[in-house]
């Protein structure tokens, strides 16, 4: 039990850290101070995809990690 959450710990940390490196940035820094009219923008397509698995994933990493620290003081 304990081999498998390290598994799903490592590999949802792995998955959520490539998802993020992969998202496109919203915004330039010059949209901080008003220099953009695209500040709020809607995702759609694969950018849409991409948002809601790197959810899912950090959902998953900490799940495992709280399951990991729970479940041997529970003695399973």
């Amino acid at each position: 039990m304990d081999t498998i959450l390290q598994v799903v710990t490592v590999g949802s940390a792995i998955l959520m850290v490539l998802a993020i490196l992969l998202q496109q940035r919203g915004a330039t820094l010059g949209a901080g101070f008003g220099a953009s009219g695209e500040l709020y923008t809607t995702r759609r397509g694969l950018d849409k995809n991409l948002f809601e698995f790197t959810i899912i994933m950090a959902v998953v990493f900490v799940v495992s990690i709280l399951a990991g620290m729970l479940l041997p003081s529970i003695g399973l």
